[in-house]
């Protein structure tokens, strides 16, 4: 019986690690984006961090504020939306991409609709509003992302379905946003 109480108790124990990290990893994250905007260009949230605040990243309609790192290897997006470098930087000219995992940060675009706002906050002070304008379900498999655009977009990716079981599937959510 005591075992199979310690199973139960450890079972709950992994089930709340990944939503404590990614909480945490905000705390952090929120500490190192003000030195961020005090002027220290490459604040790490923790000191062995490869990765450093990019902007800050909110949906007001959800009430969602979320600092966005540099970089989108797994590793990153265990703490946080990652910027992917490939794309325009946040609140440039261009498609700026942030990607996000389904289940934490990003489980909130599953509600996002047709004319919301979407706002991004770079580390200079600027803050930029954006209306989203489309989403869509692409696979992964079957092409990329478009990188070079005419106008300012912003573009949140996250993994599809929401709620399957296992993760990594090729499917994607993708949010397109236009800067107002």
């Amino acid at each position: 019986m005591a075992a199979l109480l310690a199973l139960g108790f450890w079972q709950l124990g992994q089930g709340a690690y990944i939503p404590a990290k990614a909480w945490l990893a905000q705390e952090l994250m929120q500490h190192a984006w003000l030195r961020m905007t005090a002027g220290d260009d490459r604040a790490a949230p923790w000191p062995w961090a490869d990765s450093w605040p990019v902007a800050r990243l909110s949906a007001p309609a959800h009430d969602v504020e979320l600092i966005v790192l540099s970089g989108g290897s797994g590793r990153t997006l265990a703490f946080a939306p990652g910027h992917l470098a490939a794309s325009a930087p946040p609140g440039a000219a261009g498609n700026s991409i942030i990607a996000g995992h389904r289940d934490t940060h990003f489980a909130f675009l599953r509600d996002v609709a047709i004319g919301e706002r979407v706002n991004l906050e770079t580390p200079d002070g600027r803050k930029h509003a954006y209306e989203v304008i489309g989403t869509n379900v692409v696979d992964s498999r079957r092409g990329s992302l478009v990188l070079d655009t005419d106008g300012a977009f912003l573009t949140l990716v996250t993994c599809y379905p929401f709620d399957a079981l296992d993760a990594g599937g090729p499917l994607r959510y993708v949010i397109t946003a236009r800067r107002l």
